[in-house]
């Protein structure tokens, strides 16, 4: 399975905004986003200029994705997905993305980056509506109740992870029984509550050329 192998902080400072892909690390003061706020590489630092139109939108496209973590072939066909959907496509594709199962236990404070959620569900750490589920691309619906296995429960990542979850905040369209390891989706979000700096809107034009 393709996926990024690279350095993570090397994406926040190409994109020139945290994007929260390490967990802890991002808080800290051994962030590198924090320390060298320009692009990498051994331009990095000469990087200006006005961008056009076709540069706005492409690292708005590479920006969602490397927040969400998905690749290419696979945001294109939520593209297309959320294009056929009714509503506003630039909507649906946020939405799309926010029901990802790994997004889904990242938001519940499971796991303390949606990568480590990724690695977490492939090992069979969760179930929904009581039934074990390893795939994280799985689109959670509204009312799904999202557990952590009986005997995953003391695991050090698992239970680390709530423990700093306070940092983030839950989403108001997630409750959380965190005594009992479990979360319930209970409402798709609006997208005024996806507060995060994203011009979704600069990707469909992207796309519809």
């Amino acid at each position: 399975m393709a996926r990024y192998t690279g350095a993570s902080c090397r994406l926040c400072r190409r994109e020139n905004l945290k994007l929260f892909l390490k967990g802890d690390r991002c808080y800290g003061d051994k962030c590198a986003f924090e320390r060298r706020p320009y692009a990498p590489g051994q331009h990095g630092q000469r990087r200006g200029g006005k961008f056009s139109d076709y540069q706005l939108q492409l690292r708005e496209k590479q920006k969602v994705k490397r927040i969400y973590g998905v690749l290419e072939r696979q945001f294109r066909k939520y593209y297309y997905h959320a294009e056929k959907q009714k509503g506003i496509t630039g909507t649906n594709l946020l939405l799309l993305l926010e029901c990802r199962f790994d997004n889904t236990i990242y938001r519940m404070g499971f796991a303390n980056s949606r990568n480590q959620a990724r690695q977490l569900i492939r090992h069979n750490h969760f179930l929904i509506n009581n039934k074990r589920v390893n795939i994280p691309s799985y689109q959670v619906k509204v009312g799904d109740t999202v557990e952590v296995k009986q005997g995953s429960r003391e695991a050090t990542s698992i239970s680390g992870a709530m423990e700093t979850v306070i940092r983030r905040g839950i989403p108001i369209w997630i409750e959380l029984e965190k005594g009992n390891f479990k979360g319930k989706l209970l409402a798709f979000p609006n997208r005024e509550d996806l507060t995060m700096p994203i011009q979704e809107q600069l990707i469909i034009e992207l796309y519809s050329k």
